[in-house]
């Protein structure tokens, strides 16, 4: 039996999210359908992680179990001949039976991409990608508040309703905002992410970033463990899962050091 490792580019606009639904279009459920049809058997596909409907992917990272002998050159061609135009198989590699792409996971980076300007994003073409935001920011405030959400915290208040989780603690190891030309990014590096995290994390920023509060506030936010206290949730489409990191061992496959990758799951 072998482990391969997929790591996976898409556009989320049309999709109902990752996870598998009946008579939805997902992620999970399209790949899954073509590795079937190359396979010739059942499987089950791992995903890092679960995007919801709209978010995209740029270093998505799933596995599953196969016996097919094909080898992953020839089955990532294969498997990706047999999905639609707005999927991309990056990477197929056969790594350790010991790896799992949500529990062996490291950290993981997700990127929300704002339009800052009075036109519309079609003037760039990237309407799909971005959220437009018309009024005007201020990057030094919205610096100044992503401090407090760097560290080891409850972060209830940037947890909407809807997943099941035994505790609201998370580590968050980055929160960078950055500015280019009409566009603003605000990326963060987590170890691990509440429902709905990042778009209420950025929610709350923008809100500070137009003058509604001040950057301090956010510690005050935080503090309440309020959902209702923070700002709104930031649309979907604005956010993208850049890359997922993995401990270099699990991505070796057994005793075939011929196919083992050189590095992790970033791109």
């Amino acid at each position: 039996m072998r482990n391969v490792r997929l790591v996976i580019a898409y556009d989320g606009t049309d999709f109902h999210g990752w996870q598998s639904q009946p008579e939805l279009r997902t992620v999970q459920g399209t790949i899954e359908q073509a590795v079937r049809r190359v396979a010739r058997h059942q499987v089950e596909l791992i995903g890092s992680g679960r995007t919801d409907a709209r978010v995209h992917a740029a270093g998505q990272v799933a596995n599953f179990n196969t016996e097919c002998r094909i080898p992953t050159e020839k089955l990532a061609r294969a498997i990706g001949s047999r999905l639609p135009k707005d999927i991309c198989l990056t990477d197929v590699r056969e790594v350790s039976p010991e790896f799992h792409s949500t529990r062996s996971a490291l950290n993981k980076l997700y990127r929300y991409r704002i339009h800052n300007a009075r036109l519309r994003p079609v003037t760039r073409l990237a309407q799909r990608q971005t959220y437009h935001f018309w009024q005007p920011l201020d990057l030094g405030r919205i610096r100044a508040a992503a401090r407090h959400l760097v560290g080891t915290m409850d972060f209830a208040a940037m947890a909407s309703k809807g997943s099941e989780r035994e505790t609201t603690v998370r580590t968050v190891l980055r929160c960078d905002v950055e500015r280019w030309y009409d566009e603003v990014r605000i990326s963060v590096i987590g170890c691990g992410f509440l429902y709905n995290q990042v778009r209420n994390m950025v929610g709350t920023l923008l809100e500070i970033g137009r003058g509604h509060w001040e950057p301090d506030h956010m510690a005050d936010i935080l503090a309440g463990a309020d959902r209702r206290a923070a700002g709104p949730t930031a649309p979907a489409r604005g956010l993208c899962l850049q890359w997922v990191r993995y401990p270099a061992n699990l991505l070796r496959p057994t005793g075939n050091a011929a196919d083992a990758p050189g590095g992790d799951a970033q791109p």
